[in-house]
């Protein structure tokens, strides 16, 4: 049975597992199987054309929220599925727009998680 076949032709952006990390893929969701997703995405680079496929396996889908098309108004609705407790933190968009953890989104509203700041330090030449 597919899960996400309510998305096929859309525009689709994704959070998926990989590992330790939380990795953004987008494309127009062209499949399901019944046990991955399947993105596609064609683009121009350098003048040649290229095409991109993903598949990704269910139990590493975090989050799909579909795209608007490029053109469409700021207004319209968006649908967005968020997928089972990831280990991870949760990514979660900024008044900016600007994604960030949800640790680091906690603190900026007092919850009073701990944030830990690591400087840069450049390299001698």
């Amino acid at each position: 049975m597919a899960r996400y076949s309510s998305f096929l032709g859309r525009r689709v952006q994704v959070q998926y597992r990989a590992g330790d990390i939380l990795l953004p893929a987008s494309g127009i969701f062209v499949a399901d199987s019944g046990r991955s997703i399947f993105l596609e995405q064609n683009f121009e680079q350098r003048g040649k054309h290229g095409h991109f496929r993903w598949e990704i396996p269910y139990q590493f889908l975090v989050r799909i929220e579909e795209k608007p098309e490029p053109g469409v108004t700021a207004g319209a609705p968006r649908v967005a599925v968020k997928l089972g407790a990831a280990p991870e933190p949760a990514v979660v968009a900024d008044s900016d727009g600007e994604p960030r953890s949800a640790l680091t989104a906690a603190a900026a509203v007092g919850a009073g998680a701990a944030v830990l700041t690591l400087n840069r330090r450049t390299k001698p030449a």
